[in-house]
């Protein structure tokens, strides 16, 4: 995402719903043992760690491994993989209770939820990790994983806080998204055009849209209604809390084309604040732009 997005200290980061970026080396998965795992739950309060329970010995779980491995590194730090080896680790597959491998489970805030148990496709796999993100979002744990490879260098160093977002920041870290929008728009009547300010009003109001949300409800009234507005801003902003900037944009603009011309001022609003969650210079923002100028004019 751009520096306009939320990179000062104590912010919420919605960067880690974004699944453009090349991992760094090593990428975001690590072998997880027992004297790691009260650090990896610590861990699981700023972002979902996924958790696989594996052994060598068992080769129908090869393609489950390199799912999870392709989809947490392609999600660029939107979770952490822990693998455990459970013939290295007796102890903590059974602590967890795990009887079965492959067995594959998330740790939220601390809190243990089983996933699935035994080969799935990698579609499948994709589907529940999508559903894993919108449930962390859903309870404010938005950070980003760090790749498990290097340690941040002074260059990646977080700039001072500007205390004009305190407020902001305070209500965001609370998780009182409604309230965090009420004082991102105070900031936009001070300075209107504050790329920073705009972003964050944009995340904070994707945050307070989305808690609560009921990802499966989401995805059958998008399907059942193609052209209830509602249903399909629903479904969008669940695309980009799972980093499908893409489809989101694709989903509103198609509705914008389909729509009578005096019916798109709303769905124009929408895009134009979702994209600013995604990044106002990523590509696929800039090509959606382009998209949505066609579609108006």
């Amino acid at each position: 995402m751009t520096d306009a997005n939320f990179s000062r200290p104590g912010a919420v980061d919605l960067s880690s719903l974004s699944g453009s970026g090349a991992p760094a080396a090593g990428g975001y998965v690590m072998d997880l043992t027992e004297a790691d795992f009260e650090a990896v739950v610590g861990r699981s309060a700023k972002h979902p760690v996924i958790v696989e329970f594996h052994s060598p010995r068992d080769p129908s779980g090869s393609a489950v491994s390199e799912s999870l491995k392709d989809i947490v590194n392609a999600a660029a730090g939107r979770f952490l993989l822990a693998r455990v080896d459970v013939d290295a680790e007796p102890r903590l597959a059974q602590a967890l209770g795990v009887q079965a491998v492959p067995t594959v489970v998330a740790l939220i805030g601390g809190q243990l939820a089983p996933l699935f148990q035994g080969t799935s496709s990698r579609e499948d796999i994709s589907a529940v990790l999508d559903q894993v993100a919108q449930l962390a979002v859903a309870n404010g744990l938005t950070g980003r994983a760090e790749p498990v490879a290097g340690a941040p260098t002074s260059g990646d160093e977080e700039p001072p806080t500007n205390p004009r977002f305190d407020k902001a920041d305070a209500a965001l870290a609370a998780g009182d998204f409604s309230r965090a929008v009420t004082e991102f728009d105070a900031l936009l009547k001070e300075t209107p055009r504050d790329a920073e300010v705009i972003a964050g009003r944009a995340q904070a109001a994707l945050l307070d849209r989305s808690t609560g949300f009921d990802a499966a409800a989401i995805v059958r009234a998008a399907s059942e209604k193609p052209d209830d507005l509602p249903a399909q801003f629903d479904a969008a902003d669940l695309e980009v809390i799972n980093g499908r900037y893409e489809e989101a944009f694709d989903r509103l603009l198609g509705l914008a084309a389909e729509v009578a011309a005096e019916d798109r001022d709303p769905i124009r609003v929408r895009l134009l604040e979702l994209f600013e969650v995604a990044g106002r210079t990523e590509q696929v923002v800039l090509k959606a732009r382009r998209r949505l100028a066609t579609v108006l004019f």
